[in-house]
């Protein structure tokens, strides 16, 4: 397992300006907390987190905290935030690890081959659950669970416990009975029957579709529209017909 050290000096002062400038050298604001000691706010390079994050064993990394004037700490990622516009890193949360004590954490479940209720039954695979916890000791905590699903069939489903989890370094905390991945039977679509028109005192008789209403459109009949005559205007008092 590739082993990753993190750069990190404490902080004094707080506050957004202060995070800000952080960032423009390269490092970001982080808390470090666990274990036997009190919790403090660090700053650690950014490059050298985002590096973890992408590595194989991801967020469950254990990795070296080399902290100016504290030495070293066992630590691993527990929180952080990612601008949601340019993906940048802006804050982490580190726990510190007694790699004597067990802990519990989460391990992404991946998934390969062709199921046979895809491939010879015409079903649809889909997958229930990305991830369950476990609880073991630090040293080893596992960067993935690999299932073959080629024998999984219509009506059929992966469960937690049929995951390949070591007895005897790890603890399945996820629910044995959770369903990590199914396949399905395609449903067909329903026709929908045409609506009928009963007809009265025809009983036993088929009866035929009902027609829709046709609403007829017309001009209406409203005094001084176009296409209407006018009436006459009336004689003002007064006038004499010639």
């Amino acid at each position: 397992m590739q082993q990753f050290i993190v750069e990190a000096t404490k902080r004094d002062q707080r506050g957004k300006n202060e995070a800000r400038r952080l960032r423009h050298t390269g490092e970001i604001p982080a808390v470090l907390y666990g274990g036997k000691h009190d919790s403090m706010t660090v700053r650690v390079n950014a490059k050298q987190v985002a590096a973890i994050l992408r590595s194989d064993a991801g967020h469950n990394t254990i990795f070296t905290l080399k902290l100016a004037g504290e030495g070293d700490n066992k630590v691993l990622l527990k929180d952080w935030q990612v601008d949601p516009v340019r993906g940048h890193l802006l804050h982490v949360d580190l726990l510190r690890v007694a790699m004597d004590v067990k802990m519990v954490v989460k391990i992404p479940v991946h998934t390969f081959g062709e199921p046979e209720g895809v491939k010879l039954q015409g079903g649809i695979f889909e997958t229930v659950t990305r991830e369950v916890e476990i609880e073991c000791l630090p040293g080893d905590i596992p960067d993935e669970f690999r299932v073959d699903i080629s024998g999984l069939t219509i009506g059929k489903h992966l469960r937690a416990a049929d995951l390949p989890i070591d007895a005897a370094k790890h603890t399945l905390v996820t629910d044995p009975q959770r369903v990590i991945a199914h396949v399905v039977a395609l449903k067909a679509e329903e026709e929908v029957a045409p609506e009928v028109a009963a007809v009265p005192g025809a009983e036993g008789v088929v009866a035929a579709p009902a027609e829709p209403e046709v609403i007829k459109k017309g001009k209406k009949e409203v005094e001084g529209e176009e296409g209407e005559e006018a009436p006459a205007p009336r004689a003002e008092k007064g006038e004499k017909n010639k």
